[in-house]
Formats: structure tokens, C-alpha cells, sequence
């Protein structure tokens, strides 16, 4: 294992004790500054609180819970807690799952998120010397402007290449040298493809060593693709637009869970449907209160993220308690035949198959009354000019190796390689057509 590398050792090594100790001071600066937002001091009031009611941590359940339709309805200033003239950012959610939210920066808050961009460079052996690639996009996506200021602090030299244009990325890779990339997994799949149609060999061709995923679930077994294709280590990057973006949690190099920096967010991971607290090692929701944050703090957000808080410490040394990748969104969920089922399981049977090429979707239809999945898988290009026998024998593998998964059995249809709908931004992998007109077809 290389020499553990730290931005801040101050912060990122204190004792457990010290660390507690920081998250109830800024705890409850946090709750008497969300009290000047028009939102929470409205919340609390018609719950009977003031921010002198809360004397610390112990009181953290006494606070309601904010979820993303608290932001539409307060959207797009309910939740400032410092006057215009002090914010110098707004980034805004994709809104692929509703109205589209709003989170607002002071300039202290950008230099908190760079800090802690800064950590996670820093922390998986990024520095100066590396030139780092992020093909994440710019503007609005709080994805490519969070890593790219936590590049620039720890002085690597950045390519805002931003999303798209995946021969020209190839290209800037070979030109520049790059060594570091970010990139959504499915677009890192994508560029595996590309790759291949250009005879680039990334093991020989060029000089990546660090690969950076995140932004939407995925999987070991992809992770695996892609640390084999491009001959880099990988590592995984969890952050949502509600909390800063990137940076909320990141892997080490143990890789053994993400880091979440626990002087910048309270967390607690809940069952969705009880909104209990799970012990650690359980699978939950994800709910971050934000420790140091200005001009919009959120106090205990439902994420809709699904993971578990690992038990014990990191080798590492860091005192932040490690989460479990993504497993999923509480709201990804669907139901087949009384299963439930996440999106996940699906990718984890189908990128452990050699033939499976670095594309799929998940179609749900009503059929008669009942309802259908179907798999629509792309296969690589050796596999899709063999004859039909050997791509029978495919389909049937592959439908049993997710009923055995899944417990239930989908139709599975093959598709050649890039038949599949595809782009450079997040990859969108269920259509539910289960209750729209003219069901009952792919």
C-alpha cells in the first residue's frame, strides 16, 4: 500500500472524541443560522422549536426531516439564510425526477467544497505533477465545477474537457498525458467502446493511473470493466447537488467504503419507511445535515440513497466513518410479481458476463394485466456475428443467471453493440411503461 497522503491531516485525522466534539459546535451554529431561512423558521415554528431548544446532537430527532419536494415548494429562495448580495453561485438539479431545485454558495461555501474536493485528490494519491481530465459537465451540474476547483487548489493541472466529444477525449488523453480522469460510469463504458474503434490500447497508449466514478449508482462488477480495460485504479466518489455536490464521501486508497467527511455533514442512515435509525452494517437511507455551510444549510435531507454505515475503522487512520457504495434510490424501486427489485442487482448479473457488452435497459410493460420486464442487453461484437445457436444459448444464460438473482424471470432481448440509446450524461436505465397509453410494446 502506497504512503497515506493527506490535504488537512489536522481535520482529516482527528480523534473520534475531537471530531464529535466539532460536529456539535457547528451542529448547532447550523441550526440557529437555518433559522434565518423563511422555510425552517416557518418548520419550526409550527413544531413549537426555536434553535434554544436545541442544546446538541442528543436533540438531532427533535428536528424534521427536509426532502426534495421541501425545495420545490420553497424554490427558489426559501431556504437562504444570508442576503443576495452574498451568494456568487447557484447550481441546479437535473429535475430528471421532478421540478428541478435550486442550492445556493457564498464564497466561503465554494472554498468549504473545494477543501473538501482537495481532501479527496489528495487522499487517493492525486497531485501536482498529474493532469487531470474531467469529462463531467460544466454549468449547471454541480459535478464538473466540484471537481475542477479541488483540482486547481491541490495544484494539478485540470482539462475542463467537460461531456461529449469522445474521440476528441481520446485525443486530449494521448496529446496532454493524462493521468487522472473523472467520468460517469456509463460513459466510462462508452469510452471502452470508442477506444476500440480507434485502436487505442489505454494500457499502452496512454497514461492514466487514477479514474474517478460517481453521480450515479453502479456497480463492483463495473468498476472491475473498467479498472481492467483502461489498467487504472478506480475509485468510488458519492456527492448530490443538495449538499455541495461531489465530495460528500469518497474511497481512500484501502478502498474499503467512502470516507464521509464528518466535519462537514452529520449523517444517519434510516429505514425509509419507518424513519427509524438502522444500526450500522444495515442497509438504509441516507439523511446528511450540513455542518459548514452559509448561505443554504439543509438540516437531516432525505438523499433517497440507499447504503449502510461500515462498521469499524479504516486502515487508513481517518476517525470519518466509512458508507457502503450506492446501492440504489429508495424511489428506483420497482415490483415485479410481489419482488422487489433495484435497477443494481441487474447491472451486477450482467456485467459479470464476459459476452455482455457496456449497455442495457430495463423496459416494464403491462401485458393482459400483468406485468412484464424485459432486458435489452447489447452483446459484444465477436458474439453478435456468431451464428443464432450461440446467441440462443447467451439469452438463455443470461435469463437465468438473473432469475436467480432476482427470483423472478425477465425476457431478455440482445441487441448489437451501441443499439441501445446512449449519452454522455447520466445513463438512464429503466423505462416504466406500465401506465401510459399504448402499453403492452417495446
Amino acid at each position: 500500500m502506497a504512503q497515506i497522503k493527506a490535504w488537512n491531516p489536522e481535520r482529516e485525522f482527528l480523534t473520534r472524541d475531537e471530531l464529535i466534539n466539532l460536529q456539535e459546535e457547528r451542529f448547532l451554529k447550523t441550526v440557529a443560522r437555518a433559522w434565518e431561512s423563511p422555510f425552517y423558521r416557518k418548520k419550526f415554528s409550527e413544531l413549537g422549536l426555536s434553535p434554544s431548544d436545541i442544546k446538541g446532537l442528543s436533540d438531532l430527532s427533535r428536528l424534521p426531516f427536509t426532502t426534495k419536494d421541501d425545495l420545490r415548494s420553497a424554490y427558489p429562495y426559501g431556504f437562504l439564510t444570508v442576503s443576495r448580495d452574498r451568494l456568487v453561485r447557484l447550481h441546479v438539479s437535473s429535475g430528471t425526477t421532478g421540478r428541478a431545485t435550486a442550492v445556493f454558495y457564498t464564497r466561503r461555501d465554494i472554498d468549504s467544497w473545494a477543501e473538501l474536493m482537495a481532501r479527496c485528490f489528495c487522499m487517493t494519491g492525486a497531485g501536482p505533477g498529474d493532469v487531470f481530465q474531467n469529462m463531467s459537465g460544466y454549468g449547471l451540474f454541480t459535478g464538473g465545477l466540484g471537481f475542477h476547483y479541488g483540482a486547481e487548489k491541490v495544484g494539478i493541472l485540470t482539462i475542463p474537457s467537460g461531456a461529449g466529444n469522445s474521440k476528441r477525449q481520446i485525443q486530449l488523453m494521448k496529446d496532454f498525458g493524462t493521468t487522472v480522469i473523472h467520468v460517469i460510469p456509463s460513459y466510462a463504458l462508452r469510452l471502452m467502446d470508442v477506444c476500440q474503434e480507434m485502436g487505442v490500447n489505454p494500457r499502452e497508449d496512454l497514461n492514466l493511473r487514477i479514474g474517478y466514478l460517481g453521480a450515479e449508482p453502479y456497480s463492483e462488477e463495473v468498476r472491475q470493466r473498467v479498472q481492467n480495460f483502461y489498467g487504472i485504479r478506480v475509485y468510488n466518489s458519492y456527492g448530490l447537488s443538495e449538499m455541495n455536490g461531489p465530495g460528500v464521501a469518497f474511497e481512500c486508497l484501502y478502498q474499503s467504503g467512502l470516507h464521509l467527511w464528518e466535519d462537514a455533514y452529520l449523517m444517519e442512515v434510516i429505514d425509509p419507511d419507518t424513519l427509524e435509525p438502522v444500526p450500522d452494517g444495515t442497509i438504509g437511507e441516507l439523511v446528511l445535515t450540513t455542518l459548514d455551510r452559509e448561505g443554504m444549510p439543509l438540516i437531516r435531507y432525505r438523499t433517497r440513497d440507499l447504503t449502510r454505515i461500515i462498521p469499524g475503522q479504516c486502515p487508513c487512520g481517518r476517525p470519518h466513518r466509512r458508507i457502503d457504495r450506492i446501492q440504489g434510490r429508495s424511489d428506483d424501486m420497482f415490483i415485479i410479481k410481489g419482488v422487489n427489485i433495484f435497477p443494481i442487482q441487474v447491472e451486477q448479473v450482467l456485467m459479470a458476463i464476459p459476452e455482455v457488452g457496456s449497455n442495457y435497459r430495463i423496459v416494464l410493460t403491462r401485458e393482459d394485466n400483468l406485468d412484464q420486464m424485459t432486458v435489452q442487453v447489447e452483446v459484444t461484437d465477436r458474439v453478435f456475428i456468431e451464428d443464432m445457436r450461440h446467441l440462443h444459448k447467451l439469452r438463455e444464460k443470461i435469463a437465468k443467471e438473473l432469475k436467480s438473482e432476482l427470483l423472478v424471470t425477465p425476457r431478455v432481448e440482445l441487441v448489437e453493440p451501441n443499439g441501445l440509446p446512449g449519452g454522455e450524461g447520466k445513463a438512464v436505465r429503466l423505462i416504466d411503461l406500465r401506465g401510459k397509453s399504448g402499453e403492452g410494446g417495446v
